[in-house]
């Protein structure tokens, strides 16, 4: 069994753990810190050491049934099958975008719009809307979804059955990219408890724990994408 730190360990920076095999040019370990590429978040990087040997970890895909395969920088080499590995991760970079994506969770509150697509990086991050008109007031959308962190809102998971899922279809808000199913239950993501939950939604990604851990949010470009698609970019200040 494999037990995907970073999603139980959201905020764990080092780790031990062992190299079950090597895989798709990279090695897949049995307590994975790394998450890989999917959802619109990129794929953590970071370092391995171990008796003898040290990687840079330059990129983390998924492998078969979802694993963490972590690529090396080119021309390092693989830890054997086998060793026991110290996992560190580029934590700043993580932690920014576990800032984007909740920010851009809020995002879909302010605009409750069907996704079309979307991207998070470690300084911003953007949203594809099925919206054929832009916002008549961007300072008013900014200023709500700066509210919306302020609130200082938890954020939590729960799980539920894919045939919930699939008896409630309205949780589901990207067009593009379908929640990750195959282990017969479904992550999701809530934001705010009780009357003062203010989203929920399907996602397998890292996120914040409060809002307020976002920090000020700035609205960029809002772009033409096609006829009734508008492109909505958000930066964190700071």
């Amino acid at each position: 069994m494999i037990e995907a730190l970073y999603r139980e360990e959201p905020y764990a920076k080092t780790a031990p753990a062992r190299v079950l095999s090597h895989a798709d040019g990279g090695v897949v370990l049995d307590r994975p810190l790394f998450y890989p590429t999917g959802g619109g978040q990129p794929g953590d990087s970071g370092r391995l050491e171990w008796d003898g040997g040290a990687m840079s970890v330059a990129d983390t895909v998924k492998g078969a049934g979802g694993q963490s395969v972590l690529r090396p920088a080119e021309g390092e080499h693989l830890p054997p099958e086998g060793a026991l590995v110290m996992q560190t991760l580029d934590w700043d970079r993580r932690y920014a975008h576990m800032r984007v994506h909740t920010a851009l969770h809020l995002l879909s509150v302010v605009l409750p719009l069907p996704v079309t697509g979307g991207s998070i990086g470690a300084g911003k991050g953007r949203l594809d809307f099925d919206m054929p008109e832009a916002p008549e007031d961007r300072d008013a959308v900014e200023a709500e979804l700066n509210e919306l962190v302020a609130r200082d809102l938890p954020v939590t998971e729960d799980w539920i059955r894919d045939e919930e899922l699939d008896a409630n279809p309205t949780l589901v808000k990207t067009m593009s990219v379908q929640p990750p199913r195959g282990a017969g239950r479904v992550r999701l993501v809530r934001i705010g408890d009780g009357p003062a939950q203010v989203d929920l939604q399907p996602c397998g990604g890292t996120h914040v724990a409060r809002t307020a851990e976002i920090g000020a949010v700035r609205l960029g470009k809002i772009e033409k994408k096609g006829k009734q698609n508008r492109r909505v970019t958000i930066h964190l200040d700071g």
